[in-house]
């Protein structure tokens, strides 16, 4: 990997997709509260409200699908532009929504409109910042998500005291205040093909799906993500449990973008020397531990702590995540491959509160038999990254030398 100096400057075009991302997480309360709000203000049991949560991911799955196709063919822009208004639109009516087939019926067209910006907003990255800048663009935009979700998340808690539906309203707000930055300040970054290329690429998503290397690569991802979303659905409803308040959680989930924010730069100074392939899997033990003490953790305090703990692994594994995502990725089908490994997270996002809600209720294992099967997951993945590294380095190291080839000629 090169070595990066001071004088190296991000593009401009990043630094406007940086501010939108931030914009829009600052604003982004409704998935953070929302199996708090349906089991407080709509009656949902648990179960159900974690069912209501997967099925955001459901309609995920089939967002950055779609997203990714409209990426590679329509372009990254419009593609941004039609999931970030129509997202906007869709906030307001879950927030309007009463009965369980209204609410059931938005969660999962605003999960599919939400998560079909992921494929051109990762791609426009891959497009704007060389090769040499990934690293540093991937963990300042990940600042970024996570200084907008410290905020978020600090201030949802005292919003909601003014009703829930702020929570709606001042999140859709946002989202399209996103979507009018990026309008007015971006211009399509998707490269010209030349046509028997565009011929080539007609089977892009059967070359996604007999690529192994990539692969084993989302498979990974999935249980690392399906550890990480507890966070999101069962870490409240553990802490209610206790007694806690969603104000007190609210807080202390607001830890972890405040220390992602306080030391991320720290982290890539750090990760600009290292290989993503082999950090991937010291960040999933790091993050296995974390989400393994949360079993033995029953106060504001000791909850903090292993908020602390989880969050260093997340802190390694994003940004490497992200880079190596953009290496394993040809660069004329990086919306397809941005997309399915969306996919990942969107069936994590599905299974994540319904297994969580489950073995939450279960009386043999509940809460602890909960936080200690993540770090048996996470342990697991951890083992499968370390055994892949070497493959993953090397797909990256070949498909780099042919965009080369590429330019030279």
């Amino acid at each position: 990997m090169a070595v990066i100096t001071g004088k190296q400057r991000l593009p401009s075009q990043f630094w406007v997709l940086w501010a939108a991302t931030l914009v829009n997480r600052a604003g982004g309360f409704v998935i953070i509260f929302l199996t708090i709000y349906l089991t407080t203000q709509r009656g949902f049991s648990a179960s159900t409200a974690g069912l209501v949560v997967g099925l955001y991911g459901v309609g995920g799955a089939v967002g950055v699908t779609v997203g990714g196709h409209l990426t590679d063919h329509w372009g990254r822009r419009p593609a941004a532009l039609l999931s970030l208004g129509s997202s906007s639109v869709l906030m307001l009516a879950l927030g309007l929504a009463r009965g369980p087939v209204e609410i059931i019926t938005a969660a999962v067209l605003l999960g599919a409109a939400a998560e079909a910006a992921r494929p051109p907003l990762g791609a426009m990255i891959a497009d704007i910042v060389p090769t040499e800048l990934r690293m540093r663009a991937f963990s300042t935009y990940y600042w970024a998500i996570n200084l907008g979700f410290a905020v978020s998340a600090a201030l949802a808690g005292f919003a909601a005291q003014a009703g829930y539906f702020t929570l709606f309203a001042a999140d859709a707000a946002t989202t399209a205040a996103a979507a009018l930055l990026i309008a007015w300040r971006i211009r399509e970054t998707r490269p010209a093909a030349a046509p028997h290329e565009e011929e080539h690429e007609r089977g892009g998503l059967r070359a996604v799906l007999h690529d192994r290397v990539f692969l084993g690569f989302v498979a990974c991802n999935l249980l690392v993500a399906l550890v990480l979303l507890q966070h999101m659905s069962m870490l409240p409803l553990a802490m209610i449990d206790d007694g806690l308040s969603s104000q007190t959680f609210g807080l202390v989930i607001a830890l972890n973008g405040v220390l992602i924010v306080a030391g991320q730069m720290g982290v890539t100074r750090l990760l600009s020397t290292r290989r993503p392939a082999y950090v991937m899997p010291v960040s999933a033990v790091i993050m296995g531990v974390g989400f393994g003490l949360t079993a033995f953790a029953h106060t504001p305090l000791l909850y903090a702590g292993t908020v602390l703990v989880w969050t260093v692994g997340e802190m390694l594994n994003a940004p490497s995540n992200s880079a190596l995502l953009a290496g394993l990725s040809p660069v004329r089908m990086r919306g397809r491959y941005q997309g399915f490994f969306g996919l990942s997270w969107q069936v994590a996002s599905f299974l994540a509160p319904t297994l969580g809600g489950l073995v939450r209720e279960n009386r043999h294992l509940g809460n602890t038999g909960l936080w200690l099967g993540c770090l048996g997951a996470a342990l697991v993945a951890a083992v499968w990254s370390l055994s892949a590294a070497r493959a993953r380095e090397h797909r990256v190291a070949a498909l780099t030398e042919r965009e080369l080839a590429k330019i030279e000629l």
